[in-house]
């Protein structure tokens, strides 16, 4: 399968690339913890359906010690007992930040609440700019059908 367009070697794209790029940059060197980042990356990318980002996070993830048991049960983080209690609040806050369309209300005051019990105000501000920015890169390779597969750790740096 090939992509409908070679987004990341089209000139509009490398430049919006750069951009949204840097944006990563300011939340990967954020106190919110790597594990997280991670897994609220991994979860927002299965509900909407991004192979490509999926199998992009789950690699990077085990790559840098993510164990393949809390990998594989991240689809399932509510009935699995290996998240720890803030970590689940991130991935509410991943889920419904990401099913804004869904849910009239966008993220309830509870999810919010619960999450802010867990991370300081940095810690939320990069929490709400990663639920941003992997929605934004999601659609992006939805759009474009992305093939996943053959993405190797750390490939993008």
């Amino acid at each position: 399968m090939d992509p409908r367009l070679n987004f990341y070697g089209n000139t509009v794209a490398a430049k919006f690339s750069k951009h949204i790029n840097s944006a990563g940059t300011v939340v990967s060197s954020s106190s919110l913890p790597a594990a997280t980042q991670e897994l609220v990356k991994i979860r927002a990318s299965q509900v909407n359906g991004c192979a490509y980002c999926t199998d992009m996070h789950t690699k990077d993830a085990g790559h840098a010690g993510e164990s393949s048991v809390r990998l594989n049960l991240v689809a399932v983080w509510r009935e699995a007992r290996v998240f720890t209690e803030a970590e689940r609040a991130a991935l509410e806050l991943a889920e419904q930040g990401t099913r804004i369309a869904d849910a009239a209300g966008g993220v309830s005051d509870e999810v919010w609440a619960n999450a802010a019990k867990h991370y300081d105000e940095d810690q939320l501000a990069a929490l709400v700019s990663l639920i941003a920015l992997i929605n934004t890169y999601n659609r992006i390779n939805v759009i474009v059908q992305q093939p996943a597969g053959d993405y190797q750790p750390g490939q993008w740096g």
